[in-house]
């Protein structure tokens, strides 16, 4: 399973679904880098993402977004091809 990689803030619904969503599909370990605790981190979640809002979801390398998109990308099937690779 690829590296699952998650910008989130300590007071975010959508990032709690989100990680919700991908523990239902089996993933173990987010490493889920928090934004508010550290400035140099929404600097780099911007330039990576180009968003300003959390959660911004990557697994492996590719940038999948957000909760809506993570859920969107999950309900065309997407998701496991993802996580299977």
């Amino acid at each position: 399973m690829p590296a699952i990689r998650m910008y989130t803030t300590a007071v975010c619904p959508y990032c709690l679904r989100a990680k919700a969503l991908l523990r239902q599909r089996g993933v173990e370990r987010i490493d889920e880098i928090r934004i508010d605790a550290d400035p140099a981190a929404m600097a780099e979640m911007m330039r990576l993402s180009g968003r300003r809002t959390v959660p911004q979801i990557f697994i492996g390398e590719r940038h999948v977004g957000g909760c809506d998109d993570l859920y969107a990308l999950d309900a065309a099937g997407g998701l496991r091809e993802l996580l299977d690779a």
